[in-house]
């Protein structure tokens, strides 16, 4: 598994072990919303209203909290509406980060952003700048503790994953984003739990860092996720195994 999927499964993991904090609460109510007035407040209907319910439980927010901001997406309470926004940049060593975000300000964001890649040793980009260099798939992480590989992989597949691979702690199922949510079904059907599921942006190619260039890197998106105009940030950065303990301990 790469440096970056570690990476990942590592702020999953911190995540859940700082779920109580106001700032994870309030970046998936800006998706809540943002979701309900997509798509309507149904999350039998609406994929990705459904998904952040689930991460909404996932990090136990208060239902009540979770009405209030489907409510704000409709437009049944007042309340300020986001609009989505993608930005690029690269970070120390040539990595390619992609960041997308909710924001009511889009001259506040920008200007945050440019100022923490330059603080970190990275530059903000120009659009399509190193988005090709992504591509959107569904990722769903199964504890290894959670049952066999063998079982893990042909539930999986049977349900039109396309790959699994695993580390010391967990397996990462990989599929096409409409894909997900038949995997997600097959995986609780089978009774085998999983972490977290959701679409992501996996990067084609990769850069390896050297421990300096690996401390900056994670510091920069450390920094750029407590935004709280930002939703997601993906980078195409692979760190060594000895080098990824040392600088995310």
């Amino acid at each position: 598994m790469s440096g970056h999927s570690k990476w990942h499964n590592i702020k999953l993991r911190k995540q859940a072990q700082d779920k109580a904090k106001s700032k994870v609460y309030g970046k998936i109510s800006r998706e809540i919303i943002t979701a309900a007035r997509e798509g309507g407040s149904d999350p039998d209907g609406n994929a990705r209203l459904r998904a952040a319910i689930e991460k909404a439980r996932a990090a136990g927010m208060p239902q009540d909290n979770v009405k209030r901001a489907i409510q704000r997406g409709t437009g049944e309470t007042e309340g300020v509406l986001y609009e989505p926004v993608t930005y690029e940049g690269y970070g120390a060593g040539g990595v390619a980060i992609l960041v997308e975000g909710l924001t009511d300000n889009k001259n506040r964001v920008v200007s945050e952003l440019r100022s923490m890649f330059s603080r970190n040793g990275g530059n903000l980009g120009a659009s399509n700048s190193v988005a090709w260099l992504f591509e959107r798939k569904g990722i769903v992480l199964v504890p290894r503790s959670a049952a066999s590989e063998d079982a893990v992989l042909e539930t999986a597949l049977d349900a039109g994953a396309e790959d699994m691979t695993a580390d010391e702690t967990s397996y990462e199922i990989r599929t096409q984003p409409h894909d997900l949510e038949a995997v997600k079904q097959a995986l609780e059907a089978a009774g085998i739990p999983y972490e977290s599921a959701e679409v992501t942006m996996l990067p084609q190619t990769r850069v390896t860092l050297g421990e300096k260039e690996a401390q900056q890197v994670l510091r920069l998106m450390d920094a750029l996720e407590e935004l709280d105009d930002v939703q997601q940030v993906y980078a195409n950065f692979d760190i060594p195994d000895q080098i990824m303990e040392a600088v995310a301990a």
